[in-house]
């Protein structure tokens, strides 16, 4: 396995553990400065996507200052994610990633822990400097019932 892949795979799982750990500050460290956040799901009843998040960086980072606002769900997520593929455009100096994603989210009243949500990040990184930097983050989730109070992002 090449290095550029380590560090790339190494990114992803970083993100994940950030955002376990609501260590937003953390997460955006690992992004470019043009980054850019969906999270989508397909609907067999319309046939087509529904959009629930779309934000650059500045939005992402207002909706993390405003989370403590929110009328949330504090129960933790936990986020499993195994990368499939990586492909490499040297051209662009970028890598395109596929990432499994399952969440995990445990009750705070009995701590029992079941599957939150299941879907992929379809991920831009760059590779144009110190180290490899989230440029495109799109979770298209395959579960579309996620209940209430959920402003994280996945």
């Amino acid at each position: 396995m090449n290095a550029d892949r380590i560090a790339i795979e190494e990114l992803i799982y970083q993100t994940c553990t950030a955002l376990d750990q609501n260590d937003y500050s953390e997460f955006l460290g690992l992004c470019n400065e043009h980054f850019e956040y969906k999270v989508s799901a397909f609907s067999p009843e319309i046939k087509k996507d529904m959009t629930w998040l779309d934000h650059d960086r500045a939005e992402i980072e207002e909706l993390f200052n405003t989370l403590p606002k929110h009328n949330s769900d504090h129960a933790p997520l936990t986020r499993n994610a195994v990368v499939y593929r990586v492909d490499f455009d040297s051209g662009k100096k970028q890598a395109n990633v596929v990432t499994a994603l399952q969440i995990f989210k445990t009750n705070l009243n009995g701590g029992a822990t079941q599957v939150f949500a299941v879907g992929k990040y379809y991920d831009t990184v760059s590779l144009d400097g110190q180290g490899p930097t989230l440029v495109k983050r799109h979770v298209k989730l395959d579960t579309r019932d996620l209940g209430w109070g959920y402003h994280v992002p996945f």
